[in-house]
């Protein structure tokens, strides 16, 4: 997304832009400060960021039938455990998306009935590039994985237990947007509009030399193949990050207003794209 900016590809009109290169739930703590004016953040986590930031419609990472996958180990043996013991459960941060999704997937209010997660279960907030290790190591009985984790998880020694992304699609018909980008209102509606533009002008450079974009993305990946980046890129940068669609705003929104209505998050929130 960021390496028409990056490389100033495009016509920069006057911006400045200083990349900040963290993992998701970082980005999403800093800006629970403001410290960014535009950042990536968990859908979650805008939740607790409305009053600051607004949603541009581009730069969103949307799961159309796919998403944060729940694994366990192949040597995990029988499913359940003692009844009066919690499965744990590694989580890759309190903000993301991942973790409400499977807040409402454990929900018997808004999740399936029969959902083999019992509640309360215990969560252990791990980053998301340790969870595989917790895993094997036994430290937790499960691991919510994000990112490349969701195609390479098979090949590291690990079983699907459930995709979250498949069970959001199947009970609401709707694709589960994960993360968003944000621009903090303190600029103003003309400068956000601006920045808005041009950020969605290198999504769509990015897009038409993909090789190059590629490239470029790839020193900050984790060691994955070209075919494998190329594979999880198509997933997560594709034409709903040029815009987020009907279809991904109705995702959004229904996202939070079930997150509210089942008390996961404190108010509810009113949507403002750029």
């Amino acid at each position: 997304m960021f390496y028409a900016l990056a490389h100033e590809k495009i016509d920069m009109r006057g911006f400045k832009v200083e990349h900040v290169i963290e993992d998701i739930e970082s980005l999403n703590q800093r800006a629970l400060k403001g410290e960014l004016e535009v950042t990536a953040v968990s859908c979650h986590a805008f939740a607790y960021l409305s009053e600051k930031y607004a949603v541009m419609r581009s730069g969103a990472s949307v799961g159309d039938g796919y998403g944060p996958v729940l694994v366990r180990s192949c040597e995990f043996g029988v499913w359940r455990k003692a009844e009066n013991t919690l499965l744990r459960v590694a989580v890759p941060g309190e903000l993301t998306t991942a973790f409400l999704a499977l807040q409402l997937y454990a929900n018997p209010e808004t999740g399936f009935a029969n959902s083999e997660l019992p509640a309360p279960y215990q969560v252990v907030f791990t980053p998301f590039d340790k969870i595989f290790a917790a895993v094997k190591s036994g430290e937790v009985d499960y691991g919510l994985v994000i990112h490349e984790g969701q195609l390479t998880h098979a090949a590291e020694g690990f079983e699907k237990v459930l995709d979250l992304g498949e069970w959001w699609h199947e009970t609401t018909k709707l694709p589960l947007p994960l993360g968003i980008d944000i621009i903090r209102k303190d600029l103003g509606a003309e400068t956000m509009k601006r920045f808005a533009v041009l950020f969605k002008e290198s999504i769509q450079y990015a897009l038409n030399h993909r090789e190059d974009a590629l490239e470029y993305a790839s020193q900050f990946g984790r060691g994955i193949s070209h075919d494998l980046n190329d594979r999880f890129v198509a997933m997560y940068v594709n034409d709903r990050t040029v815009d987020l669609g009907a279809d991904g705003e109705a995702g959004f929104r229904k996202l939070l207003d079930d997150a509210f209505a089942a008390k996961i998050i404190p108010k509810k929130i009113n949507l403002e794209f750029i």
